[in-house]
């Protein structure tokens, strides 16, 4: 049985996503939909189950924030934040959450030498900052349950700074332009600055009063 496992997705559908989940069986998505369009695109595929993210409103309201079920004889969990899953997890074998934007996969003790695999797919929806764009395919067979952490490596996107130092100085370059009232698009047509990365660097600082350069690039995830 192949599954597609994916988060995040804020309202967009990259081609190259579907693509990767043709084949699936059943499709799971950690939250952060932002759209039934989504939901709609991935069922002309396969079966979803699905929960509620943080932003997903009012259309949401039928979504759980929890889910559970059992699939080819394992029993699943679904929630959007790590945070909101039970501190006991032993009766689990397969516990899927999102939100992060960051990919992980990991097969945890969970008590009485019982092992869990949590998956975050991480996010394949806009891509925040220069995290990276991916989702997971998990294989369920005889020999049991197998993740594949899938890379969407065709997305084209400007090159990022090559260096903390590089996205400090880019960091500061920003906040100081923003502080003399010029605009995301004249900060980036002066300093060669690509417009998405300007525009949330701007927007933490607006957003954040008081906020320092170290303190944008924490919020990075830097």
């Amino acid at each position: 049985m192949k599954i597609g496992v994916i988060s995040d997705t804020h309202d967009l559908m990259r081609p190259q996503v579907l693509e990767q989940l043709k084949g699936c069986e059943l499709i799971l998505h950690a939250g952060d939909i932002s759209s039934p369009v989504i939901l709609d695109s991935l069922r002309n595929i396969a079966p979803v189950r699905a929960v509620r993210g943080n932003n997903d409103r009012e259309w949401a309201d039928g979504l759980p924030l929890t889910l559970e079920f059992e699939l080819g004889g394992l029993k699943v969990l679904m929630t959007h934040k790590k945070r909101d899953l039970p501190r006991d997890l032993t009766p689990y074998d397969l516990v899927v959450f999102g939100h992060s934007h960051t990919y992980y996969c990991e097969w945890e003790d969970t008590g009485g030498g019982r092992q869990t695999l949590l998956l975050n797919p991480g996010s394949c929806g806009p891509r925040r900052f220069y995290q990276p764009i991916t989702m997971a395919l998990l294989t369920l067979d005889e020999n049991g349950l197998h993740a594949n952490k899938i890379d969407i490596g065709s997305v084209k996107e400007p090159t990022p700074p090559q260096t903390e130092a590089d996205l400090a100085s880019l960091v500061e370059t920003v906040v100081k332009e923003t502080a003399k009232g010029r605009s995301v698009e004249q900060i980036a047509q002066k300093h060669g600055i690509d417009a998405v990365l300007a525009e949330k660097i701007a927007r933490l600082y607006l957003t954040h009063p008081g906020v320092t350069v170290e303190g944008i690039l924490k919020k990075m995830g830097v």
